[in-house]
C-alpha cells in the first residue's frame, strides 16, 4: 500500500519526507487506512486523506496540514510530521488492529506474541469481548513494530523477523524477548522495537 517512489513540496526535505513515511506505514500497521488506499507519491492530497482516516479513529485531530502554513519553512511540516508521529505512538486502537495485525502475522503467531490464547484472540478480535488494557497496549506495541518493518519486509518477512534468531538480541529471537505477559517499557521488548528500526535503517543486515 506505501511504495513512494516520488515526494513533492511541502515534503521536500529528507526529514520530512522520512517522518511522513513512517507516518504512514504506522497508520496502515494500526490497520487505520483503507485497504484500498495506495500511495505512491508523497504529496499533501495523499496524505491529507491518510490525515482523514487517522482523524476518523479518534487520533491527532489536531493535526491538520495546509500548505500556507509549510512553504517557507521546512520546519513546520517536520514539527507537524513529529506531533503525528508521537500521537500514533500514544493512541492504542485495537478496534482497528487487531484485524491488520492478524492479517500480517497471522492468528496463531500473534497469540503467541501477545501471551494469550486463540480463542481470548479471537473473541477479542470479533469484539464479543473487550480488549483489556495490558492486551490492547502490547497490540499496539507490536502495530509499531510491523510499521517499522513494513518499509523493508512483506508480510510474510515480518513473519519470519519474529522467529529468526539474531546475535543483536544474543542468539536469540525477538519471539523470545516477548513472553510472559511482557510490557512494552521493560528493556527486552525496547531491545526488539530499537532492532526493528535498526534494519529498516539499514535493510542489509
Amino acid at each position: 500500500m506505501i511504495q513512494i517512489a516520488s515526494a513533492k513540496s511541502p515534503f521536500s526535505s529528507r526529514r520530512a519526507i522520512v517522518q511522513a513515511v513512517t507516518a504512514l506505514s504506522r497508520a496502515e500497521a494500526m490497520g487505520l487506512l483503507p485497504a484500498n488506499e495506495s500511495i505512491e507519491t508523497l504529496d499533501l492530497p495523499s496524505f491529507r486523506r491518510a490525515i482523514r482516516h487517522i482523524h476518523r479513529a479518534g487520533i491527532a485531530r489536531n493535526v491538520e496540514l495546509e500548505l500556507d502554513e509549510f512553504k517557507d519553512s521546512n520546519e513546520a511540516i517536520e514539527r507537524t510530521l513529529e506531533h503525528l508521529n508521537l500521537a500514533l505512538e500514544e493512541s492504542p486502537a485495537p478496534e482497528f488492529e487487531w484485524n491488520r495485525l492478524t492479517e500480517v502475522i497471522g492468528p496463531e503467531l500473534l497469540a503467541r506474541l501477545l501471551g494469550i490464547s486463540g480463542s481470548s484472540l479471537r473473541r477479542y478480535k470479533a469484539a464479543a469481548r473487550m480488549t483489556p488494557d495490558d492486551v490492547a497496549e502490547r497490540l499496539h506495541f507490536l502495530s509499531l513494530i510491523v510499521g517499522d518493518l513494513s518499509g523493508a519486509y512483506n508480510d510474510f518477512g515480518i513473519r519470519q523477523w519474529f522467529e529468526r534468531k539474531r546475535a543483536q538480541l544474543d542468539g536469540r529471537t525477538p519471539l523470545d524477548w516477548l513472553k510472559a505477559r511482557w510490557k512494552p517499557a521493560q528493556p527486552g521488548p525496547r531491545r526488539v522495537q530499537d532492532l526493528a528500526r535498526a534494519l529498516v535503517a539499514s535493510p542489509a543486515t
